[in-house]
């Protein structure tokens, strides 16, 4: 099981975490706290919520799920002492009948009793383990957010819950990209491997150069992109679907967590 890094009163997550209550970080997390893990958030309405964990259970690759808070809860103590999901994230999308209402800094005032918070794996985890590996990641060179794009690759339906695939794009050169494949399928909790490598069309991808999310791509001759499932799923979903209510993550805004990347690699 994950743990929680033991000197919290010295956790850069924790620090970072303090910068974005207080409104001084309110971009992209790319790139922070390195070695914690990141996770993106869905927060919907108690009646929703069992239907939605079923959802995650049957796309683990789109939805690891790591925490699910109690009703009305908006704490989540196993993810660090201090998590409050409604003003530790830089950025958020509010939903009301599956369209975006708006986009907050803080969503105290839109808290509700019935509500219960998801956070589930980001591939901006597996990313440290892949620079300390030496496999260059070019967005985060460039201070850009990952590609993300919307793919024809049909979710698996659990109650209400369907739609569509999103994923993150990376591009290597051959050799990183076998190494890209290699090490990311040691975390299968935040993604794991691609699930498609090359042919951008094979998935129903369009246009490769005009990403639905994220920043804009920089693919070189000699180098191939890789694709991997993407927490941004839910929020397609959430489009498709229209609960009455719901809260996520802004793309690349994430919830810097207390756990330890390590900690979700396995042998």
């Amino acid at each position: 099981m994950a743990t929680v890094a033991a000197d919290t009163s010295a956790n850069p997550a924790e620090t970072v975490r303090a910068e974005i209550r207080s409104g001084r970080h309110t971009t992209v997390t790319t790139g922070l706290a390195p070695g914690y893990l990141q996770a993106n958030l869905v927060i919907l309405p108690a009646d929703w919520a069992d239907e939605f964990s079923a959802f995650c259970t049957a796309n683990p690759k789109a939805c690891p799920l790591i925490a699910q808070s109690t009703v009305g809860d908006p704490t989540l103590p196993t993810l660090g002492r201090d998590i409050d999901v409604r003003t530790n994230l830089p950025r958020y999308r509010v939903f009301r009948d599956g369209l975006q209402s708006s986009e907050e800094t803080d969503i105290s005032p839109l808290w509700r009793d019935d509500l219960v918070a998801f956070t589930l794996g980001c591939s901006y985890s597996f990313e440290a383990a892949l620079l300390d590996a030496g496999v260059p990641i070019r967005h985060m060179e460039q201070g850009k957010k990952v590609c993300t794009y919307r793919t024809g690759i049909d979710t698996v339906p659990a109650g209400r819950f369907h739609g569509k695939m999103v994923v993150s794009m990376r591009n290597f050169t051959a050799a990183n990209a076998i190494r890209a494949i290699e090490i990311t399928s040691r975390f299968p909790r935040v993604h794991g491997a691609p699930i498609h490598f090359g042919d951008p069309s094979a998935i129903g991808i369009a246009d490769i150069d005009k990403p639905e999310f994220g920043g804009d791509p920089d693919i070189r001759p000699g180098e191939t992109p890789l694709f991997w499932a993407c927490g941004v799923t839910p929020q397609t979903v959430i489009e498709e679907v229209k609960p009455p209510f719901c809260i996520t993550h802004k793309a690349g805004h994430m919830l810097i967590t207390d756990l330890l990347n390590e900690a979700f690699r396995t042998s």
